[in-house]
């Protein structure tokens, strides 16, 4: 290392599409890590909704609005830092011109070998052999084109995605890459960022917490909901008093997630000698209660306003753009569109 050389900085991104309400497994698993990593001073952070990813499953209007207001509030009621730049894809316009470029650049074999087109394109065959691509859209298909011009837009070297997404992060690589060959050093390769200590939490019925499982605990449950809730967790017949082992309990499971370790070794102990399973529910519901008290009144102030989400949401945007306008003229020159004169 050459002395006096200044760090680069790392950029950092992160999305979230806009389908559904955020659950406590959401939390846990993408937004807290990502609200604690927005305060690093050490990196430029990007943040972004990606609801032109949420097109690829939805087809209501309104629950795309509705989403995208409940996943912007909650981020904004875990404390995401204003230091960040929070916007909404939509609102970057370069970065849909991205992705047709990249598209033009992007070999179909590639797009052939994502696991989501493979997975449909298995499923089709196992139950209609006439027609493997059987209600397949070009969106599923090119998804991993516009996931590379989100990332390669905001030049962003590391990118926090669960182990389903890391072959997206390298396929944005290969983009890159086959890009820069063609016409120059124009992009940076970006990395994966795997935190191998994301909990990934059970729900309802002790499967992986899942909207699509429709065994999901909502984020910010009013109290009585998120009770009602609790007590439907999924547990084993045995009787009060008898020994019971933490470490397959959904219900320590989702305890472990939020509290310390200290916290965690005092349920332990409980769990050993014998505890009721309608203790430790009420024992959960009263921790995570108190736990999501403050960020619940945010964010229902925030769904109150969504004029004021939407102004959050545009400044991020102008930011975002300050950044990726005049990168979309370079690459505008590089590929040859540019003034004749």
């Amino acid at each position: 290392r050459l002395l006096g050389r200044a760090r680069v900085m790392d950029t950092v991104l992160t999305g979230i599409t806009t389908t559904g309400t955020p659950h406590i497994g959401n939390y846990v698993g993408a937004i807290r890590p990502t609200v604690l990593a927005s305060f690093d001073t050490s990196v430029t952070s990007f943040h972004f909704l990606a609801d032109y990813h949420s097109l690829v499953k939805s087809r209501d209007p309104g629950q795309m609005a509705c989403s995208t207001l409940e996943i912007a509030a909650s981020w904004l009621a875990a404390g995401l830092s204003s230091e960040c730049i929070f916007y909404r894809q939509s609102d970057v316009p370069e970065i849909m011109e991205l992705t047709w470029i990249l598209t033009c650049m992007t070999a179909k074999g590639l797009m052939n070998r994502a696991h989501a087109y493979k997975g449909a394109v298995a499923e089709n065959e196992a139950t209609d052999k006439k027609d493997p691509d059987k209600g397949i859209t070009m969106g599923l298909f090119c998804y991993p084109i516009l996931m590379a011009a989100d990332i390669l837009m905001f030049k962003a070297n590391k990118v926090p995605v669960g182990k389903d997404q890391i072959q997206h992060v390298e396929m944005a690589r290969d983009i890159a890459g086959r890009f820069n060959h063609h016409y120059g050093e124009t992009f940076v390769l970006p990395e994966a960022v795997i935190d191998e200590n994301a909990a990934v939490l059970p729900g309802l019925d002790g499967r992986k917490m899942s909207k699509s499982y429709g065994n999901i605990i909502p984020l910010f449950a009013e109290e009585k909901v998120l009770r009602k809730l609790i007590m439907r967790i999924k547990t084993n017949s045995q009787e009060p008093g008898e020994p019971k082992d933490p470490d397959t309990s959904a219900l320590f499971s989702i305890y472990r997630a939020f509290s310390s370790d200290e916290e965690a070794e005092s349920i332990r102990k409980l769990y050993t000698g014998g505890i009721a399973w309608g203790e430790m529910k009420q024992m959960l519901f009263e921790y995570l209660n108190e736990h999501l008290k403050e960020p619940r009144e945010e964010y229902n102030k925030l769904i109150a306003a969504p004029d004021y989400v939407e102004k959050v949401l545009q400044r991020g945007a102008q930011k975002a753009r300050e950044v990726s306008h005049p990168f979309m003229a370079k690459i505008r020159a590089a590929i040859g569109l540019q003034p004749l004169g």
